[in-house]
């Protein structure tokens, strides 16, 4: 819906196919400010899940003990709780990042890069701060910077001071390795596997990455879990040994390759059905901004009209037919019932002989414009309008929303339409269609009913209207009621102001003013 679409990401380039074919946009590799220093250490597969979270302590404690800074990413935050349990029992200190610590991501982000800090991080992505090695020190000079206490010489002090500080362990945390990437699982897209790893040598800094993965993973198990299962068996390695070799990780990417298809595919297979009602939804919004921005509506409900009244007619008086097959009687009485126009038919038939069928829909199509014009000139065009338009806006929203139901309905059994041999997608195009047309003709004719139906009072009759209203009022005032006795007995009183005269204007089944409690029907106003 935008007039040019683009973006910059760091993992766009394994979508680049989806970015092609849905969007119709060419992906760009851009290379990178510095040449990449950090070092991608093959995948370490072990038979159990067991043998992978030793192996991943093990190389967790190795790097705090270096004074390397280590980033643990986890596919849940399920493992990532299960590896803090590990650490804390190891005694590793660690900060875990997930969604239950949103409050402190940002700090927690910014000081991963402090020598030996270990930061365990839940489907780790840009999280908008960079990770600075020997952490960083920015936030710390802000503070420094809004701290009124401090005087400005002293300020600048102790910023140098932060920053010589800063610089010592920058250096110390390149010298053991930079940020070492620690992953617990593969993901399911490589562009998640790419992000977490692209936190670690940014800007040219040192850095390493590593995944360990067991056959007991989901990815493991549905695609490559039993071939390489029975490598191990084959060559019998000892428990915590780990297969480290570039075929398993090359079809660990296949794997991860088909599952990337295969949710482009229904990603792509969302969008054509939504492309569906996104064509219709243009069309709806089109017309109600039509109609909101239109300064007079009488042309669009003119044209609403006659088309209308024509249906009513063909339905009748059926186009190209003869006078044997028409009912002119069944046509007269659906108008004087349901669209309130008197046209005598049978009478203009009977005086002439060379009546038409379209002779037929002229007439009733004139009398409806006269009707309505009839009204508009009675109330006034300004006044008119805006009751058209929100006899207009309300029929089309409210079988807009009834209309989207539908559809949805239609979507989620439209696949059953394969085992008879047809393509869902085309049958869902086709009904679709169908029930759009259906909701057009709907509010058609629901909005012309309306305005051929609303009654325009002059102020005469408003008044008689009003006189009549009050009139109803003095009627129930006059009412008897009912009220209980202390003895649980109930006593009905008549009105104070009852009058006799009056029992005209009480209702056959209301009680009877008299105060005898029965109803008006089988008391005074019962009949001889």
């Amino acid at each position: 819906m935008y007039g040019k679409l683009s973006g910059m990401t760091g993992t766009a380039d394994t979508e680049a196919y989806e970015f092609q074919e849905i969007y119709g946009l060419e992906t760009v590799v851009i290379p990178p400010n510095r040449p990449t220093r950090r070092k991608d250490e093959q995948d370490l597969v072990y038979k159990t899940t067991v043998e992978k979270f030793n192996a991943v302590v093990a190389d967790i404690k190795d790097s705090h003990e270096r004074g390397q800074p280590t980033l643990v990413g986890t596919t849940s935050i399920e493992n990532s709780e299960y590896i803090s349990k590990l650490l804390t029992a190891a005694k590793l200190p660690h900060k875990v990042l997930n969604a239950k610590q949103h409050a402190q991501e940002a700090l927690i982000v910014a000081q991963a890069g402090r020598p030996g800090m270990i930061t365990i991080a839940t489907n780790m992505a840009g999280r908008g701060t960079d990770i600075v090695l020997g952490g960083n020190v920015e936030n710390q000079i802000k503070l420094i910077e809004a701290d009124a206490s401090v005087a400005e010489a002293d300020k600048a002090q102790q910023i140098q001071t932060l920053k010589e500080e800063w610089a010592g362990l920058h250096e110390q945390v390149k010298a053991a390795g930079g940020l070492r990437i620690i992953a617990t699982e593969r993901h399911e897209s490589r562009r998640i596997d790419n992000q977490l790893r692209g936190r670690s040598g940014r800007q040219g800094d040192p850095g390493a990455s590593r995944f360990y993965l067991s056959l007991d993973d989901q990815l493991m198990r549905i695609f490559a879990g039993d071939r390489v299962r029975a490598i191990m068996d084959r060559l019998k390695m000892p428990e915590g040994e780990a297969i480290e070799a570039g075929i398993v990780s090359r079809s660990i990417e296949s794997a991860q390759r088909k599952v990337e298809a295969r949710n482009f595919d229904v990603r792509k297979q969302l969008l054509e059905y939504d492309d569906v009602s996104n064509d219709q939804r243009k069309v709806i919004y089109q017309q109600r901004n039509d109609i909101l921005e239109a300064q007079s509506l009488v042309e669009q409900i003119g044209n609403l009209r006659a088309s209308s009244l024509g249906e009513v007619v063909r339905s009748f008086v059926p186009s190209e037919s003869v006078e044997e097959q028409w009912d002119l009687a069944g046509l007269e009485r659906v108008l004087r019932d349901e669209w309130q126009l008197e046209v005598a038919l049978t009478e203009m038939v009977n005086k002439s002989d060379s009546i038409t069928d379209e002779d037929v829909l002229e007439l009733v199509v004139k009398t409806g414009d006269t009707v309505f014009a009839d009204k508009v000139e009675r109330v006034g065009i300004d006044q008119l309008t805006p009751f058209m338009r929100m006899v207009l806006l309300q029929s089309i929203d409210q079988h807009w929303r009834e209309h989207l139901a539908s559809l949805d309905y239609l979507r989620q059994g439209i696949h059953l339409r394969g085992y008879a041999q047809k393509n869902p997608k085309q049958e869902y195009k086709r009904e679709a269609f169908e029930l759009f047309s259906q909701l057009l003709d709907v509010v058609k004719m629901e909005v012309t009913r309306t305005l051929m139906n609303v009654r325009i009072q002059s102020q005469e009759e408003a008044n008689r209207a009003a006189e009549a209203i009050e009139a109803r009022a003095e009627r129930v005032s006059n009412v008897t009621y009912t009220h209980p006795n202390e003895d649980g007995s109930v006593s009905q009183e008549a009105a104070a102001d009852f009058d006799a005269a009056k029992f005209g204007h009480v209702g056959r089944n209301d009680p009877c003013p008299c105060g005898s409690g029965k109803k008006f029907k089988l008391c005074h106003g019962k009949l001889a």
